[in-house]
């Protein structure tokens, strides 16, 4: 497809968070001559105070506030069933299979960057910007856009857009790509923001201060059911677990087992009801991981391709090796041995600062015969649909 730059004068949406960022993103597009519509999105009542959430009242209140002193049009849209049927239920679903997904990226999946999208269609608003912390580039020699890591890194934000298509990076505007966080916040203050020095939420928003085992069970219905624990080396029994919801691959804490050494969790098992653990020798394991609802954000490699991959936000990137099977599975093979990845988790792979591609990681290591039969098909077959998942 053929990019076009964004053009003074558009209407563009902001998703405003009350936060400083999506603010300060607000302010700049104001200043720079789009005619900009400040939206908050009611996405659900939190499970603890409303005040922790990005969609709560009063952040809804400062995202209002901040409108008004950069005299902009400001519209809160009700997504509380769209976003409990898309990602409250998909996160407790995954809990209850002994997955651990990643809220946050399903909801810039589908509802910022699909649903919102929608909206902004429907108003005539010719693009969506957020306050995340990434860059989208034209790339001119194929004609496609690239997503690329934002400038600091220790803020960058490329993690939870791997999702996006080409058509959605499009529309898409990530006007603090470029900035580092420092900058943002004396912007802020140049404007006169009030939320210049507002903390940053670091909550899953509708859990509020409710730990999400408590949300599971109060909201969901899911029971804590005990079931052994079970050495992986030896197959023991070497305790009892109170509730397979209640733990995650590669966890190491609060598991209640006393042994010599450390252990940690490397598989959980919901036919049996039981949770698999190993010591530190066997749990440095994982060679490879088979993603599915894989999404390349410009062609697909056509063979093999060398690629640092993350395996959770915040978790140093690894060289590995990409091997496409088909237009949304792939293997990612390690370069040395790794912990085990959460199933249900996002694996996202970079060639540098530019985001490849990115999926759901299975269960265990990939099939061994897909690490010599990856077939490579043309990017003509790839499919740009949106697909449910992280």
């Amino acid at each position: 497809m053929t990019a076009s730059e964004p053009q003074t004068g558009e209407k563009v949406f902001v998703a405003m968070s009350g936060g400083v960022d999506s603010s300060v993103a607000a302010a700049l597009l104001k200043e720079q001559g789009f005619e900009v519509v400040g939206v908050g999105l009611k996405l659900c009542e939190p499970g603890g105070s409303p005040a922790a959430a990005c969609c709560g009242i009063e952040a809804m209140e400062d995202a209002r506030r901040v409108a008004e002193s950069i005299s902009i049009p400001f519209t809160v849209l009700d997504f509380r069933d769209t976003f409990r049927e898309l990602v409250i239920d998909y996160f407790c679903s995954s809990y209850a299979a002994g997955m651990t997904p990643n809220p946050c990226v399903r909801c810039n999946q589908v509802i910022k960057f699909e649903k919102l999208l929608e909206v902004a269609a429907g108003a005539e608003a010719a693009r969506l910007a957020t306050g995340h912390y990434a860059r989208i580039e034209h790339d001119e020699s194929t004609g496609t856009l690239r997503l690329r890591k934002g400038i600091d890194e220790s803020k960058d934000q490329s993690y939870f857009l791997y999702s996006l298509t080409q058509a959605q990076l499009e529309r898409a505007l990530f006007p603090l790509g470029s900035m580092r966080k420092s900058e943002t916040r004396k912007i802020a203050r140049r404007f006169g923001l009030r939320v210049h020095d507002k903390a940053e939420s670091q909550d899953v928003c509708f859990l509020g201060d409710m730990p999400y085992v408590d949300y599971l069970e109060a909201h969901a219905g899911v029971a804590s059911v005990p079931g052994p624990i079970i050495l992986d080396e030896t197959g023991a029994v070497v305790g009892e677990h109170a509730g397979l919801h209640r733990y995650t691959v590669g966890q190491r804490h609060g598991l209640g087992v006393s042994m010599s050494e450390p252990v940690y969790v490397v598989d959980i098992d919901i036919g049996a009801n039981s949770l698999v653990v190993a010591t530190r020798a066997s749990f440095l394991r994982q060679r490879s991981i088979l993603l599915t609802e894989v999404n390349y954000i410009a062609e697909p490699p056509s063979g093999p391709l060398e690629v640092s991959a993350r395996t959770r936000y915040r978790k140093p990137e690894v060289s590995a090796m990409l091997e496409p099977v088909d237009a949304a599975t792939a293997v990612v093979r390690f370069d040395e041995p790794q912990e085990p990845t959460a199933p249900g988790q996002s694996v996202v792979l970079y060639s540098g600062d530019e985001v490849v591609a990115g999926g759901i990681a299975g269960r265990g290591q990939a099939p061994s015969t897909f690490l010599s039969t990856a077939i490579p098909f043309c990017c003509n077959d790839r499919v740009d649909k949106k697909v449910d998942g992280a």
